[in-house]
């Protein structure tokens, strides 16, 4: 009688059994974690998470979180709210220990504050406390080791310093040739998401995978403000005085304070904006349905940067917010109405998280 051989599934079933360890196996020149291939998904850990829309667009890409950290105790409630089961982590990330999760790992990412990095010029980086996020982010890359890692910034990082910050960045998560580095701007816009929203993307590619990652090719797809500002549910806003209410009526829509008769213009604005040349385009700024809105502010009243809603005479509302920023409607924002509009302006749009993770989720080899 010839004896049956075991197939490869229960050999690895039997050896993580025995020895409770994440073994990897060199496959088609990647690291993959068995455990992640009998699960069928892919894993990541996030910090600096925010309200939680990137890690919101990459569990709706299919990635499973391991752990969620964020600093803000308000935040969090809101993770808590709608990533039920998650682990989410409060705290600062300088006092993650992120070892226990090695071999485990396929993405680390996070919004990690980086133009306090710097070793040039006045602002000395790494004696501004944020500066050191980023050489904390770079420890927890060695603790666990990940696949691929990512970083979310603002624009301004490219021309910070001159460009020495990125540069320092770029070279101290190359590791020595551990990561290969990429770093590009992607615009919201091009992703299905109603809004111009520029961010730096870095992208760290540990160098077991041998193959280039580019980044998510640009939806087909243009997303207006009339896609999105129809139904949606009431919330609270922060009413115009009445004053600037009046003001406010007088603006067409897409127009601004140039739009204003020019009486009005010098009222409002001062005689002093005026003649320096009245200021920017954002000042009583009203939004058009027939276009994308500017980047959303972590309020839509500031002076500088009017948000008003395209027909009706108030800022957007909270969940006008949200569906900008590409939430569902059933996602739920804790903490009082400034802390709402902050979360959801700083947020990621989830819809440019979900193209990126599905990106991310092909590079790896899974469909």
């Amino acid at each position: 009688m010839v004896e049956r051989r075991p197939d490869k599934t229960e050999v690895v079933r039997s050896m993580l059994t025995r020895t409770r360890l994440s073994l990897k196996l060199e496959y088609d020149n990647c690291i993959i974690t068995f455990m992640n291939i009998l699960n069928n998904s892919l894993t990541f850990i996030e910090v600096c998470a925010g309200c939680g829309g990137l890690s919101s667009g990459f569990m709706e890409a299919g990635f499973k979180p391991l752990l969620i950290n964020e600093l803000e105790k308000t935040f969090c409630k809101t993770l808590r709210k709608n990533h039920p089961g998650a682990n989410i982590v409060e705290g600062s990330m300088l006092d993650l220990d992120l070892k226990p999760y090695k071999g485990r790992v396929d993405v680390l990412q996070g919004g990690v504050p980086c133009q306090a990095f710097s070793q040039a010029g006045e602002r000395k980086g790494l004696d501004d406390p944020r500066g050191k996020l980023i050489v904390q982010f770079n420890k927890l890359i060695h603790d666990c080791e990940p696949r691929l890692f990512i970083v979310e910034n603002v624009k301004g990082l490219t021309t910070h310093n001159n460009g020495e910050t990125l540069k320092g960045i770029l070279e101290l998560f190359g590791n020595n040739g551990l990561y290969k580095v990429y770093h590009a701007i992607l615009n919201a816009k091009d992703y299905d998401v109603p809004q111009k929203r520029e961010r730096i993307l870095i992208v760290g590619v540990h160098n077991s995978i041998q193959k280039e990652f580019t980044y998510p090719k640009k939806s087909d797809k243009i997303v207006l403000l009339k896609d999105v500002l129809t139904n949606v549910p009431e919330s609270i806003y922060p009413p115009y005085p009445a004053h600037k209410e009046e003001v406010m009526k007088l603006v067409p829509q897409g127009g601004c304070w140039v739009d204003l008769p020019e009486d009005i213009q010098r009222a409002y604005m001062g005689e002093a904006s005026i003649a320096s040349g009245g200021g920017k385009r954002g000042i009583a700024r009203r939004l058009s349905m027939e276009q994308q809105s500017p980047t959303l502010m972590t309020s839509p009243s500031q002076k500088q940067t009017e948000l008003c809603h395209p027909i009706e005479t108030r800022p957007l509302t909270v969940r006008e917010y949200a569906r900008i920023q590409t939430f569902p409607d059933s996602y739920i924002f804790e903490g009082s109405m400034a802390k709402q509009y902050k979360q959801i302006g700083n947020a990621v749009p989830v819809k440019l998280a979900y193209h990126l993770g599905a990106c991310v989720k092909e590079f790896l080899g899974y469909k």
